[in-house]
């Protein structure tokens, strides 16, 4: 699995000018699954995003993680994640998990952050969306759970 991480001051994605997502202070995530992705990558994923430390404490160091500030996460799917242009300028995705597979995951992944008892909002899986953020820092994380970058 793929995820830039974005620490935000508030975000939102709409579908067809709707919104159908929207946090405030928190995490947008951008996520993309493989086509070898798996349970381990799932657990992995979740646990990093959760415990990343990139939040200010009270002497102004990246120290505190989402669950410390008892921030907010929007999830949006992106396959473009897994998209390959080292050959030509045209990008393949063959790398990407098929979309029945892909929105299997996702949709634990969402559950995941759930059941950890955080407002989690979500973009529609598949759908064209557009997404809106105020990137607090600017803070921009990119986590590879094959640990390729």
């Amino acid at each position: 699995m793929r995820a830039v991480v974005q620490r935000v001051l508030n975000a939102n994605v709409k579908v067809r000018g709707d919104i159908v997502g929207q946090i405030d202070k928190g995490l947008l995530v951008f996520l993309g699954v493989g086509e070898d992705d798996d349970n381990t990558d799932l657990e992995y994923m979740v646990d990093k995003i959760l415990g990343l430390r990139i939040f200010e404490d009270d002497n102004d160091k990246m120290n505190l993680s989402l669950m410390d500030v008892n921030g907010e996460i929007l999830i949006v799917s992106q396959f473009t994640l897994y998209g390959d242009v080292r050959k030509g300028k045209r990008p393949s995705f063959s790398t990407s998990a098929h979309p029945k597979i892909a929105e299997n995951i996702y949709n634990q992944f969402i559950q995941k952050c759930r059941e950890k008892g955080l407002k989690t909002e979500v973009g529609v899986f598949g759908a064209h969306m557009e997404v809106g953020l105020a990137n607090d820092g600017p803070v921009t994380i990119l986590i590879d759970s094959k640990k390729t970058f």
